[in-house]
């Protein structure tokens, strides 16, 4: 399997894994907020450096594209994307609700027929949001959503719902059908990007470095909030 950088950079967490072949070589974050320019070149050099007292080659970089907070993901993109190109390998994108929700299957116990509500903070009672199974298909596909009592009442009527991220507190206010459950502090990390960014590139699924915003940003740059990180 292939030695890939993963970048995290779509919420106040600032954080980067190095992995291979289902293993996290090294990994660095900080839950301070505000400290993405600051940081993330410097956590990406120690991991070049490590590759480098080990002789190894990196073959790709892979970083989140939302949603989240558009300056964080501006900076992740840009330094992946200016590594990519210097050393001329691919470039993948994960989208971040599904790296949350990867997170809570790894982390937690869970009903194989539960469903995974991610949620990003939006504004006023909004969220970005989507429903996944336990595969990772969308049984609703990332969208913004303005919280009410009705919320995901279709999915919360046949299955367990599993809420969590941080926009999670707002649904807990309003959800209250036995079938919902909140899972508290759950950030999106590189280190959870691992089997997400492994079967990208397994699957030739890359972005193209011609743009400098992926297809991916450029729908969630009109509904997130632009947020200093």
């Amino acid at each position: 399997m292939a030695v890939i950088l993963n970048i995290e950079t779509s919420t106040n967490v600032c954080s980067v894994a190095l992995t291979d072949n289902g293993l996290v070589l090294e990994h660095f974050e900080d839950y301070k907020g505000q400290n993405h320019a600051a940081l993330l070149s410097g956590y990406i050099k120690k991991c070049l450096d490590y590759l480098k007292e080990k002789d190894m080659k990196l073959e790709a970089v892979a970083v989140s594209i939302g949603p989240g907070s558009y300056t964080g993901l501006r900076i992740g993109l840009s330094e992946a994307k200016g590594l990519a190109y210097a050393l001329d390998i691919p470039l993948i994108g994960i989208d971040t609700l599904k790296i949350m929700a990867v997170s809570v299957m790894f982390h937690h116990d869970v009903d194989p027929d539960a469903l995974f509500a991610p949620m990003i903070d939006a504004r006023r009672m909004e969220v970005y949001t989507s429903v996944l199974d336990m595969a990772l298909n969308e049984q609703m596909k990332p969208s913004p959503l303005i919280l009410d009592e009705t919320s995901y009442a279709e999915w919360l009527n046949s299955n367990q719902v599993l809420f969590f991220g941080n926009g999670s507190n707002k649904a807990k206010e309003m959800i209250t059908h036995p079938n919902a459950r909140f899972i508290a502090n759950i950030d999106p990390l590189a280190t959870d990007m691992l089997a997400l960014s492994e079967m990208a590139f397994r699957r030739g699924e890359f972005l193209d470095l011609a743009y400098s915003v992926p297809a991916y940003l450029k729908d969630f740059q009109a509904t997130t909030p632009k947020n200093k990180v």
